[in-house]
């Protein structure tokens, strides 16, 4: 197919729909294209459940191999386990997985050695360029030594020994935990994680079903953990966990059967990751995590770190800053000593621990870490971005007691409140996060601010 790759490629990914945006002879050309762009002598691929997966991780492979690149070809995995064997083994990785979108899609996650990211600004562009060229007029024809070598080998045990080895889970009492995979990867490296853990576990949506048969497997809309919640409370649970599609994120339900803010989680492992650091050390945050992260890491000897949503600004201020830690509103968490990049699964296991290594319940561990009160992410169709967003900044721009900063969209903060508003990269979108000290002072500042972005 000569490929239109312009509602493709995204700005840190592959993906679309198959096979009418993308097919195993396109993923074959950007098999060779990666190679060609990060220079790789060898290089690791996985693949998620998805039907298409398997077909298109091998055509990946198939073109890798032929651009002189030995494969290492892990299989079914989840996409942290990919950045693991892209770590441990010190190789360019692609991940196969649309994550939590539906069954039609597939896409690709690339990343350097060491599981660096591969976006738009570190080699996606000129990947983009090689594959567009390469479909209208074939790829060159390139006379390595000999072609590449693929060979298959399985990574999972290695990859929950050493998230094992990360978490001291040594005075965990036994817990009741309810797992929700959505029929995702977590199915596949939650058994093996879990495996010697003093954990009565309670499986949900196991089988791996890339058509996700129960659910979307997108834990941050509510109506996705409904099923979990019911659980948790019917089984008299200590708490659950939902993994999306690809298993790299992780969203938690406390006892009550209520969904726990990832800023929560973000504060509580920060406090975690800052101990077992000698109490300092700097940890990252979005600009839309709660007050209470910042408030949290500073009471513990660290440097909070503000920065733009989006995993490629967290891990690149990771790097620059030397980072231990890195905590996102939509429940994503990096790690130093996972090269930094996300794990949910790593994040699940601090909660555990913490969890376990006290007699309180789940809720009220975390209340110390969820301080304020969030409207979560509103989003609203406008036709003019830039106009919205100018004029709630001259709404709020005469009054003293109100600070602005456009790091990414625009942020408003109050003694009492902050919202931030961002324009959508990707959809004729404003979306609006707003928290407060109370629940009545969120309800009219996200009013307020609703009414302007909507009039």
């Amino acid at each position: 197919m000569v490929a239109d790759l312009s509602q493709l490629v995204k700005a840190y990914d592959v993906r679309g729909v198959v096979p009418d945006q993308w097919d195993e002879p396109l993923s074959e050309l950007f098999g060779a294209a990666f190679v060609q762009v990060t220079e790789a002598d060898a290089i690791v691929v996985g693949h998620d459940m998805r039907p298409s997966s398997p077909g298109l991780a091998a055509a990946f492979a198939r073109g890798a191999a032929a651009r002189g690149a030995d494969v290492t070809l892990i299989g079914l995995c989840s996409t942290d386990q990919l950045y693991y064997a892209s770590g441990a083994l010190d190789l360019p990785g692609a991940m196969f997985t649309a994550s939590h979108n539906p069954a039609r899609y597939n896409g690709i996650k690339m990343c350097r050695a060491g599981a660096a990211p591969v976006g738009q600004d570190t080699g996606l562009t000129q990947i983009r360029t090689l594959v567009e060229d390469w479909s209208t007029h074939g790829a060159p024809h390139r006379a390595p030594t000999a072609p590449g070598t693929i060979t298959e080998r399985d990574t999972l045990t290695d990859y929950a020994a050493h998230l094992l080895g990360l978490v001291d889970l040594s005075a965990v009492r036994p817990l009741k935990v309810v797992v929700d995979a959505g029929n995702g990867m977590g199915g596949h490296t939650v058994p093996t994680v879990f495996a010697d853990l003093p954990v009565d576990l309670i499986p949900m949506y196991f089988a791996l079903d890339g058509t996700f048969p129960n659910h979307e497997a997108n834990p941050l809309d509510p109506k996705n953990i409904v099923d979990l919640q019911a659980r948790v409370l019917a089984e008299g649970a200590d708490l659950g966990l939902a993994f999306d599609g690809d298993a790299d994120r992780c969203f938690v339900v406390d006892e009550r059967g209520a969904g726990v803010s990832p800023s929560a989680i973000t504060a509580l492992v920060a406090a975690r990751e800052l101990a077992r650091n000698g109490g300092e050390g700097t940890v990252i945050h979005n600009l839309i995590t709660s007050w209470s992260v910042p408030e949290v890491i500073r009471e513990n000897g660290g440097t909070p770190v503000r920065t733009r949503v989006g995993h490629s600004f967290i891990k690149a201020e990771m790097a620059e800053h030397g980072a231990i830690f890195g905590g996102e509103h939509s429940a994503h968490y990096y790690f130093r000593d996972f090269w930094n990049a996300d794990t949910g699964m790593l994040a699940a296991l601090h909660v555990l621990a913490a969890l376990g290594g006290q007699q309180a319940p789940l809720s009220a561990l975390l209340a110390q870490y969820d301080r304020y009160t969030g409207s979560g992410e509103i989003n609203s169709t406008v036709d003019d971005q830039a106009g919205r967003l100018a004029a709630i900044k001259a709404a709020y721009g005469d009054r003293d007691d109100i600070t602005f900063d456009e790091l990414d969209g625009l942020t408003a903060t109050s003694k009492d409140w902050w919202f931030n508003v961002r324009a959508s990269n990707t959809e004729p979108l404003l979306r609006l996060n707003v928290e407060a000290r109370d629940e009545e002072t969120l309800t009219a500042v996200r009013d307020e601010v609703l009414t302007l972005i909507r009039t």
